[in-house]
């Protein structure tokens, strides 16, 4: 319920700013959408894709930079303190005892797709500043490119962005820049759930025009 309200109240204060091109839990958005974006991209010729893997983004959100993101909008009064307990609460363990969160977004609430979104908004702000086309659903992303060596250039520079300025961390095993084509397309979309989110019928259109 406590959630639900904090929720309740965030919501309307930053959906509105959030990017356009990011389409996880907000209302009129959907995975459908993230994956047309994408389409299109390739269909103008950028053909190179910057798949950036955020390592266990909902347990390294860093506290301190999430409340000062959210200072300026509802200020250091009753409301900032009790998302900073909600954030530092702790998770009780199997054997009952509690264990702290000194980082992380705790997961399956209303509360924390919000809060991700507010803490990842810099990052979608970042990349439309350099110009680049791309597409987030949640801690999922994907930018597209013209070539190569961009490509090599942008994972390097927004690796940088993520860890120095957003401090999280990018799963440099996970994370790869890649060709696409029309049979790679889908299962870069499948592997980051995107298609998994949408509606069997959905999922099947998508796929046949890839």
């Amino acid at each position: 319920m406590i959630q639900q309200a904090i929720a309740q109240v965030l919501t309307p204060l930053y959906d509105g700013e959030f990017s356009e091109y990011s389409y996880g839990f907000r209302e009129g958005r959907s995975a459908h959408q993230a994956v047309r974006r994408v389409q299109t991209a390739w269909a103008h010729k950028l053909r190179h894709a910057i798949d950036c893997d955020l390592k266990a983004f909902f347990d390294t959100v860093n506290h301190d930079r999430l409340l000062n993101q959210l200072r300026p909008k509802i200020g250091s009064g009753k409301l900032l303190r009790l998302i900073g307990r909600y954030l530092r609460a702790g998770v009780v363990l199997p054997d009952g005892t509690r264990e702290a969160t000194p980082l992380g977004v705790p997961q399956g609430g209303p509360l924390s797709p919000l809060l991700a979104n507010i803490t990842l908004d810099p990052l979608d702000k970042e990349i439309e500043r350099r110009g680049h086309v791309h597409a987030r659903y949640a801690d999922d992303f994907i930018i597209v490119v013209e070539g190569k060596m961009k490509a090599q250039r942008v994972m390097e520079s927004i690796t940088r962005f993520i860890e120095r300025k957003l401090k999280l961390v990018v799963n440099r095993t996970k994370s790869k820049k890649r060709a696409t084509d029309r049979q790679f397309l889908p299962r870069l979309l499948h592997q980051q759930s995107w298609i998994d989110q949408m509606d069997g019928e959905s999922a099947r259109e998508v796929q046949a025009e890839s």
